[in-house]
């Protein structure tokens, strides 16, 4: 579980640092709080950090619940593919939104089987 715990802790802080990205982009952009549009940078970063926070509403759980139940080496290999894939899909997207495909399609695996063993190691 050593394992699942360091990997919850990069993602926490992957999170915070993208976080940070948005207020440093906000400032250098200009674009006063609350408003959320007016630089093309700005909104691309703002979307990185929103869709990892929505990422990890399931990521997270379904991480602790595949650790403890199916397997936490396992669980924490599929965290930090979905690690990596943020970070893809994050130079990606503030590069060119239409490239982000392969960060999103990993996270999106790693989460699908993360779920899918949770579940398994639930029921069986």
């Amino acid at each position: 579980m050593d394992f699942v715990a360091f990997v919850t802790l990069l993602l926490v802080f992957q999170y915070l640092y993208f976080m940070a990205m948005v207020g440093k982009a906000r400032d250098e952009a200009g674009i006063k709080a609350p408003a959320v549009t007016g630089d093309e940078t700005f909104e691309r970063i703002l979307r990185v950090q929103l869709n990892t926070l929505e990422q990890l509403m399931v990521t997270l759980p379904a991480l602790w619940i595949c650790a403890h139940y199916f397997s936490s080496s396992f669980a924490g290999t599929m965290g930090l593919v979905f690690f990596v894939g943020r970070l893809i899909y994050r130079n990606a997207y503030i590069a060119d939104p239409s490239t982000r495909s392969t960060g999103m399609i990993m996270g999106f695996i790693a989460n699908i089987l993360l779920l899918v063993c949770a579940v398994f190691g639930v029921v069986f």
